[in-house]
């Protein structure tokens, strides 16, 4: 689970730029525009084809497999949970498009505490249910999986993303 743990502290670091980033309306709507659309880029690339990628093929069906009450329950949940995601996405990227620069923002604040209580239910409770249902050996091959997942999905392009998410952070700390 480490590496979706590792993930969940990337995310929370970009849900806290992506919070600071309103503090640009008013000031500097064109740096707020770019800053929001990469940080959409993001949460597109890395949040959702990365992470919840692996879990909604990966982990979650492991998961059921060993527990079939948890595909009604809580799996079910976090896959809701990734299937509004996307939508807010799409709809914070429709207000940019239109300048509605405070609408995107207001959907970007509950967008960000949605996901930030989503990794909260992951940390607390779906990744510990997963240490207990496994096995050390079935453990290491959901690693390992998860380490191919990467890799096919392009392991360089997950450390640029990763990259993307700490300069916009460093960018938008320090130079205000």
């Amino acid at each position: 689970m480490k590496i979706l743990y590792d993930e969940h502290e990337l995310i929370v670091n970009a849900i806290d730029t992506a919070q600071q980033s309103g503090s640009l309306l008013g000031t500097n709507e064109v740096r707020y525009e770019s800053t929001v659309r990469s940080l959409i880029n993001f949460f597109r690339a890395y949040a959702d084809r990365f992470h919840h990628y692996k879990e909604e093929i990966i982990l979650f069906p492991e998961m059921n497999r060993k527990n079939e009450l948890l595909a009604e329950g809580i799996i079910k949940e976090m896959f809701d949970n990734h299937v509004e995601f996307r939508e807010m996405i799409g709809a914070i990227e429709a207000h940019l498009n239109e300048k509605k620069y405070s609408k995107a923002n207001e959907l970007l604040k509950k967008y960000s505490e949605a996901l930030l209580d989503h990794i909260a239910v992951e940390n607390d409770e779906v990744f510990q249910m997963a240490e207990t249902l496994f096995s050390p050996d079935e453990l290491d091959k959901i690693y390992y999986r998860f380490e191919d997942c990467d890799r096919d999905l392009g392991s360089k392009k997950k450390m640029e993303l990763a990259e993307l998410a700490n300069e916009l952070r460093k960018n938008l700390l320090y130079s205000e």
